[in-house]
């Protein structure tokens, strides 16, 4: 595992809009994983959620996530990130959303009518495989 800055090939690959999936903690301790949209800033994450998904509670109970992203046009290549999720708030105006929408599909976020929560991971380690496998040690 290696701590920050991540190396710029894997800077590249996270500015894209690929796959990705969390891992929250449930309170017994039990992982569980969710596909998720993401956005990488600033050597931070942008993460949202919806007000009744399970996560959302997960992470306020725990903020201990794992993000992996996989390329696009090759899964076996993949960079993953440990850390916390900081910073968490309303999403207000849907602000957050609409920009992860735009970064996916290019337009606004079509469902107005629930509220969402923003986070940003702050990564305290992180490891690539296949391609990324040079980026960062595998572990």
């Amino acid at each position: 595992m290696s701590k920050p800055p991540l190396a710029d090939a894997a800077v590249e690959m996270l500015k894209k809009a690929n796959p990705a999936v969390v891992t929250t903690l449930r309170p017994d301790g039990q992982p569980v994983s969710a596909a998720t949209w993401y956005l990488w800033e600033d050597g931070r994450v942008l993460v949202n959620m919806d007000e009744g998904r399970k996560r959302l509670g997960h992470i306020r109970n725990d903020p201990r996530v794992t993000l992996t992203v996989l390329d696009e046009s090759d899964w076996y290549t993949h960079v993953t990130l440990i850390g916390r999720v900081t910073g968490l708030r309303e999403d207000e105006g849907l602000a957050d959303i609409d920009r992860l929408a735009r970064h996916y599909l290019g337009k606004q976020y079509p469902q107005r009518d629930r509220r969402r929560f923003s986070g940003w991971i702050e990564i305290e380690r992180w490891h690539g495989w296949g391609a990324q496998k040079d980026s960062g040690q595998a572990g």
